[in-house]
């Protein structure tokens, strides 16, 4: 699977993604956003995208991809669907290293995985978790029409987090990208 944007190219995880993955999975914003995933050396990277993304990709037909600029090639962060068994349909996950924040490419590379998720994966229904604290991400799913649903947890243990849905599956308008 590849998507490009105007500045961006999104394409499946493998392990030559290790070491940005292992950079990106350690950032203080994505343990505190998303969660510590334990990945701590190239082999738990190794593994991370052999039993989370590549399984996904194999299974769903869909799966958290590689954001990369264009023109350069540099990792920036990842975008994907993900498929958790405890929600009912596919939710959308980024992150971006922090120097690559506030650049437009979070929106640019949502879009194009819900763009995606549409148009090819036929999907009508796509959801999204977030940390209540991230106003950020919250800020970003209301611009591209995601609607708050309600406070879900992922697991027994795990704190609370919103769950926003987007049903419509209809194109943010120009305007607004």
């Amino acid at each position: 699977m590849l998507i490009e944007t105007e500045r961006l190219r999104l394409r499946q995880l493998s392990d030559d993604d290790a070491e940005f993955v292992l950079r990106l999975l350690n950032e203080p914003s994505f343990i505190q956003n998303i969660g510590d995933r334990g990945v701590r050396t190239l082999d738990d990277a190794r593994a991370y995208i052999a039993n989370g993304p590549i399984v996904s990709y194999e299974k769903h037909g869909f799966g958290l991809l590689l954001v990369e600029l264009k023109e350069s090639g540099t990792a920036i962060g990842i975008c994907g669907l993900l498929k958790r068994d405890v929600l009912p349909e596919p939710d959308i996950g980024y992150a971006l290293l922090p120097e690559f924040w506030s650049q437009g490419y979070a929106h640019e590379s949502a879009t194009a995985v819900l763009h995606n998720a549409r148009n090819v994966l036929g999907l009508n229904r796509i959801l999204a978790v977030v940390n209540p604290d991230n106003a950020s991400s919250i800020r970003l799913l209301v611009r591209m029409r995601f609607q708050f649903d309600r406070m879900v947890r992922l697991t027994e243990d795990a704190a609370e987090v919103k769950l926003f849905a987007l049903t419509s599956m209809q194109p943010a308008s120009r305007s607004s990208q």
